[in-house]
């Protein structure tokens, strides 16, 4: 594996920059996912690192090689697409082995049949090995995609919303199963998705993207805690960050240039002091449970306990807990303030 380096890449279709000014290190062994909406850069950056796209500026550098105008054969990458792509006629050995039958490689069949065998039982498919692929359920097509990559052992795998087109149990089982690949292989993974549970999962850091441009980088942790601007403060959390007025919640001491308050739901504690609040729904979804409260004409969202009690359209209070709102200006862009140490508060009634 290998560290990638962008430089300053920018490519624009037309008169739009789909990715602007873009520089970002990948470290030898590093899962990154690159985070963002639709349109925000994200398949562009791949495509410009796989070599299907060439940038219009800046450089892009692959174990330690200047790879900007190098033919996608010679970059030494596998991407693995949103769609399966296998060959239906094929069956999974042979999807598997088809990129180590290339000309350029000349591998004996002894070594093929070997490294299909160990991507297999990497992959934990080896008694699907010989059924067609159109036998095969969704999640085992995805497993086969992915191991049609991992054959390669190239410098960097490339992933674009690998997983998106499968239910969500079999997104959880199979974003386990990457996680644990990766970890095991050493292999350095630039992963793109808009799906902030495998953002969160998956990463080492992640990559918040807007319009073509690079926000912020860092762990999952650095992201959802200490967010740079508004933007990145609404792309983590699950429900989503509150955000109000400067002065709302009973919060008075935050900066004079405040103009947005943001607070995660599970910062805010009902029952025990603070403001007003009115109950507007209450859905439990197991071990937690999600309240939107109403709250001097505002809507929040509220995280709390199985065992809270609360029904609809109950009155109660809320108060946020001490040192966890953000502060944020005009322009979106995060205010630093003091925040001191936080306390914690238990839901009342």
């Amino acid at each position: 594996m290998a560290e990638v380096v962008f430089d300053g890449v920018t490519k624009r279709f037309g008169a739009k920059a789909a990715v602007d000014g873009l520089s970002l290190a990948i470290a030898d062994g590093e899962f990154v996912v690159l985070l963002g909406p639709t349109g925000a850069g994200k398949t562009t950056t791949l495509r410009l690192a796989a070599g299907l796209e060439l940038c219009d500026a800046g450089r892009i550098v692959i174990a330690g090689v200047d790879a900007t105008r190098l033919e996608p054969a010679a970059r030494d990458v596998a991407m693995v697409f949103q769609q399966y792509s296998l060959y239906p006629h094929y069956s999974v050995y042979d999807n598997l082995a088809f990129p180590l039958r290339s000309p350029l490689r000349r591998l004996p069949d002894s070594e093929i049949g070997a490294k299909v065998k160990e991507v297999a039982r990497l992959l934990r498919i080896e008694e699907k090995l010989p059924n067609k692929a159109t036998r095969l359920s969704g999640g085992e097509m995805q497993r086969v995609a992915i191991g049609r990559a991992l054959v390669r052992d190239p410098a960097i795998f490339l992933m674009d919303e690998p997983l998106s087109s499968l239910d969500a149990k079999l997104r959880e089982d199979l974003r386990v199963e990457l996680k644990r690949i990766q970890i095991d292989l050493g292999a350095t993974i630039l992963y793109v998705t808009h799906d902030q549970v495998e953002a969160m999962t998956m990463a080492d850091r992640i990559g918040v993207l807007n319009e073509g441009r690079l926000i912020q980088v860092g762990t999952p942790q650095q992201i959802y805690a200490e967010p740079d601007t508004l933007y990145v403060a609404c792309r983590l959390g699950s429900p989503p960050i509150n955000r109000v007025p400067a002065g709302s919640l009973g919060i008075s001491d935050g900066p004079g240039n405040a103009a947005t308050i943001a607070i995660r739901p599970e910062d805010l504690v009902l029952g025990n002091g603070g403001v007003k609040a009115r109950l507007l729904t209450v859905e439990p979804l197991g071990a937690e449970t999600v309240v939107l409260a109403e709250v001097e004409g505002q809507r929040v969202h509220v995280l709390v306990g199985p065992d809270h009690g609360l029904v609809s359209h109950q009155e109660t209070t809320i108060a946020p807990l001490a040192g966890a709102a953000l502060f944020f200006d005009e322009a979106g862009r995060r205010i630093a303030a003091p925040r001191p140490e936080r306390r914690e508060l238990r839901h009342g009634t």
